[in-house]
């Protein structure tokens, strides 16, 4: 690949987790006002709409036969149980605690791509994950419950099973990445995710909306074209480009984004001794990039 073509794979990955880091306080917001099934079946038939406007433009798709199990597969785990696990994630624990979480992803897809993928990852990369998951259960049972986190430890494990899911999505999108444009890619997502959500909306656990506020509605537009939409595509154009465990090295970037975010937006604290967990977790993941082996 050329220079060129790296420094837009690398801008499209940084715009995407920069967007994804957003997305934790926005969803937050989102809640406060409607039922988390509500906004995230919102999001996922907003960005479906965008798609269905722009259809006609995407180019001539090569499809493979058998490949509707892999693009099926790929929904469901993300948006599909993501989202599950994340939304019920962030009614118990907060977005800058979530974000850290999302510290783990890298290392987690690193160890998966070598047997599925292939890819290479040395005992440098295995340790930084070691060292990185002690700091996300340390984070975890360090924080202290509150009026908007009220159980932070079943929250940042729902949020670990995200984190699963997500593993799963970004594997499997490095295996179609080479039939398939990325754009393509994430308007199966958006479908898959719309047709996993609606029956979601009929649970007895679901409270469907009798007013819209404004604020509320403006979270689910944002959520579903600047970050299921516009997100996602940038990181599935930059996942094509260069190998998974390179791409999803740009998810360390979210924990910090998201702090700050989480600080300035929802007056989000953490504890001395959460500080302390989320630098054994970032000092993990430095750990974990085997440079040499990365080139």
């Amino acid at each position: 690949m050329t220079t060129q073509g790296k420094s837009k794979a690398f801008f499209a990955l940084w715009a995407a987790v920069t967007l994804w880091a957003s997305s934790f306080v926005v969803l937050k917001i989102a809640f406060t006002h409607f039922d988390p099934m509500v906004v995230i079946f919102g999001r996922m038939i907003t960005a479906s709409i965008c798609f269905l406007l722009v259809f006609k433009k995407l180019r001539r798709i090569d499809y493979k036969p058998g490949d509707w199990k892999l693009l099926v597969f790929m929904g469901v785990c993300e948006p599909g149980f993501y989202f599950v696990f994340e939304a019920l994630a962030l009614t118990y624990t907060e977005a800058s605690q979530a974000g850290m979480i999302c510290a783990l992803l890298p290392l987690m897809v690193a160890v998966v791509a070598r047997f599925v993928l292939g890819e290479h990852v040395t005992r440098r990369t295995l340790s930084g994950f070691i060292i990185a998951m002690a700091g996300a259960v340390i984070l975890s049972l360090a924080a202290e419950a509150t009026a908007t986190a009220p159980d932070p430890l079943l929250g940042n494990f729902l949020e670990f099973m995200a984190m699963v899911c997500a593993v799963g999505y970004m594997v499997t999108l490095k295996k179609l990445s080479n039939r398939y444009s990325p754009w393509f890619l994430t308007m199966v997502q958006a479908f898959v995710g719309s047709l996993f959500y609606f029956p979601l909306l009929f649970l007895p656990s679901t409270t469907l909306p009798t007013t819209f506020s404004i604020p509320g509605v403006a979270s689910i537009l944002y959520l579903g074209v600047f970050i299921t939409l516009g997100a996602y595509g940038l990181y599935n154009y930059g996942m094509t480009k260069i190998p998974a465990n390179q791409a999803s090295a740009f998810v360390n970037l979210i924990p910090v984004i998201t702090l700050i975010l989480g600080w300035l937006f929802l007056n989000e604290r953490l504890n001395w001794i959460q500080y302390a967990a989320s630098a054994i977790v970032l000092a993990g993941v430095y750990i974990s990039q085997d440079k040499k082996a990365a080139g």
